[in-house]
């Protein structure tokens, strides 16, 4: 008779899953190459595909049908929602930047449909601000473009290749900012702006100002994009006139302000008054 003590297949596939180290949370329906890595602590959603080569680090958790291509790296904590693309060579959540950053579980937030094309780089936040770098929902990154800490970028914009937000950078709806643009750290880039390529933005951008130059200059408003987004012709004149106020009649940013609160109560150009109120850099001018 034998020493050895017969334990079944079943009591041992128990054992070895008491003893293993946690799982990382994959949905039956998510498809994840067998080359790529998902450590424990990372939540994979319903229908998400996961790419070759690709690293997804604990405290990630990825939305319901989004896709990954090869050779990403994402690192927590992070969050992505729904029906983001993430083309190869992209590193989302990484540390930042920043020679004060300790370590801290900062984070990352992602919202839905977002396209994030080859080698953008986007970190998380830092405790001297918010913990938090955010993107909201239906945006374009185009190819190698920096996100840095404590960024957030609104929704339906279109960020072309090469741009480099430095730390703290707020970017409005639907703002557009041409390929190299770079942008100083703590600025503000108003919803509906639009900048040319090799702008540097050293200061704010007020709500439809398209710029360009280095440094940046103010160069009328985005009124192509007004039509297109339908404004009436009205609308588009009071928009223009407001543009005269602010730029062409030699006033201050507060005598401007003063002079817009004074004509109709519209939408958009409460809009405009408000991103000149929260400038904190002095306006792109």
């Amino acid at each position: 008779m034998s020493d050895t003590l017969s334990v079944t297949d079943s009591e041992a596939a128990r054992a070895v899953e008491a003893i293993s180290p946690l799982k990382a949370d994959i949905h039956p329906t998510a498809r994840v190459h067998p080359s790529a890595i998902v450590e424990p602590g990372a939540r994979i959603g319903e229908d998400v595909d996961v790419g070759p080569w690709t690293y997804i680090g604990p405290g990630v958790e990825v939305g319901m049908g989004t896709r990954i291509h090869s050779h990403v790296v994402i690192k927590g904590p992070t969050v992505l929602g729904k029906n983001n693309c993430i083309f190869q060579f992209s590193s989302v959540g990484e540390e930042c930047q920043d020679k004060k950053y300790a370590g801290e579980p900062t984070r990352l937030e992602i919202g839905d449909n977002n396209i994030i094309r080859e080698g953008c780089t986007i970190h998380r936040g830092t405790i001297q601000d918010q913990w938090l770098t955010s993107i909201g929902s239906n945006n374009l990154l185009m190819a190698y473009v920096h996100v840095a800490h404590d960024c957030a970028v609104g929704d339906n914009c279109i960020i072309a290749n090469n741009v480099a937000l430095a730390g703290h950078v707020i970017v409005g709806d639907s703002a557009i900012l041409g390929g190299y643009t770079t942008v100083h750290q703590f600025c503000k880039i108003g919803a509906f702006s639009m900048s040319a390529a090799h702008t540097a933005l050293f200061k704010d951008v007020p709500a439809f100002i398209m710029s360009s130059g280095n440094p940046a200059e103010a160069h009328g408003m985005n009124f192509e994009g007004m039509r297109r987004r339908g404004y009436t012709l009205e609308l588009i004149s009071k928009l223009r006139q407001c543009y005269k106020i602010i730029y062409r009649q030699g006033l201050r940013t507060a005598e401007a302000i003063d002079r817009l609160e004074s004509m109709e109560p519209l939408p958009e150009i409460q809009l405009l008054i408000d991103s000149l109120k929260s400038s904190s850099r002095g306006i792109t001018r």
